[in-house]
């Protein structure tokens, strides 16, 4: 029953793809609307069970967490940015390498060693990458400025996941994923402010997008897998999170008949293969 869950989940992270395309509305709109909806969801919990962590928080686990939510928030804006360019299968398949920009820096900064093994998935992984790139060469150079970005998005994902490591060994996911999102809430706002872009006026199918993003991707989501991380093996979670891709880019053909292409599909196969063999072998 707990894998179904985990399944369930990774159907729910799969709709972002699709919420963001049923809308016009700008990336960081969309990501404002995502992670304040997320944030009040909380709001809650937060003050009625957590308030007493809350008041412990040191400075430094406090700025930890607001540079953690400014990472998130210009994860969502590359990845929703790039589904602008190209298509769902090559930007999903992409900001999963994320996995990798993180072996890159426990490699570089903490000086963990990578495996024979999780070499090969990494190269692999590459490989698959270029396959994508040069297979949407030809549709133009707006596509691969979209795999570009949603390169850009999976960076961003691995420092946010890299501080999370750190900030999770003495903070509550609740409070953690609290303070996160109102941090990336604030953080696209000033930029929105900045750039004088209007946070409304874009239809309900913006509220549409941003709160069930934040109902289905962010809580049925990615809180699904932190939850099953205490009963499933972390080889599971990564291993069940490769169907992203899968179901994101169904959805992608029946409901906007977006079709990849042979190569976008060789180098995605590839791509999740890398993903999957490293993941086994770094437990």
């Amino acid at each position: 029953m707990k894998k179904i869950i985990v399944l369930l989940g990774v159907l729910g992270v799969s709709l972002s793809a699709i919420f963001v395309k049923i809308t016009d509305a700008p990336s960081m709109v969309l990501v404002f609307y995502r992670t304040l909806a997320a944030a009040l969801m909380l709001l809650p919990a937060v003050c009625l069970r957590f308030r007493g962590e809350i008041t412990r928080l040191t400075k430094k686990e406090v700025i930890l967490c607001v540079i953690s939510g400014i990472f998130l928030g210009l994860h969502f804006t590359a990845y929703f940015e790039s589904l602008r360019y190209t298509s769902i299968a090559a930007s999903v398949v992409l900001v999963d390498t994320e996995v990798f920009f993180v072996a890159f820096a426990m490699l570089f900064i903490f000086r963990e060693k990578i495996s024979v093994h999780g070499w090969i998935g990494i190269i692999a992984a590459f490989v698959g990458s270029v396959i994508v790139a040069m297979a949407d060469a030809g549709a133009g150079s707006d596509v691969v400025k979209g795999d570009l970005i949603a390169l850009s998005g999976a960076a961003f994902m691995a420092v946010y996941t890299l501080i999370g490591k750190v900030v999770r060994k003495r903070i509550s996911t609740t409070v953690y994923t609290f303070l996160v999102y109102v941090s990336s809430a604030c953080t696209v706002l000033i930029f929105l402010a900045a750039g004088r872009t209007p946070i409304i006026g874009y239809g309900k199918e913006a509220w549409i997008s941003g709160i069930g993003m934040a109902v289905f991707c962010t809580l049925l989501g990615h809180s699904v897998f932190s939850w099953a991380l205490k009963y499933e093996k972390a080889s599971f979670i990564s291993t069940a999170k490769l169907m992203e891709p899968i179901f994101a880019s169904i959805m992608g053909m029946l409901l906007f008949k977006e079709i990849p292409g042979i190569y976008t599909v060789l180098g995605g196969a590839v791509i999740i293969f890398g993903i999957f063999y490293y993941s086994r072998h770094s437990e």
